[in-house]
């Protein structure tokens, strides 16, 4: 089951577009590129582990 990203981040409320960059803890907690720059890898909302959003790659062509 993968991590739902929500719509806006937490902290700034900017606007996250579906494919866009983003950082979210294991608690579903999503925040946009700009802030989790100081929070040390730990979500300021739940203390959960703070990673990059992973993204599926592109399938190739070959």
């Amino acid at each position: 089951m993968a991590l739902e990203m929500r719509p806006a981040c937490e902290k700034c409320d900017a606007p996250l577009a579906h494919m866009a960059e983003a950082y979210v803890c294991s608690y579903e907690c999503t925040f946009c590129p700009r802030c989790p720059h100081g929070m040390n890898a730990t979500c300021p909302d739940c203390g959960g582990e703070l990673l990059r959003r992973p993204r599926r790659r592109p399938k190739s062509n070959d």
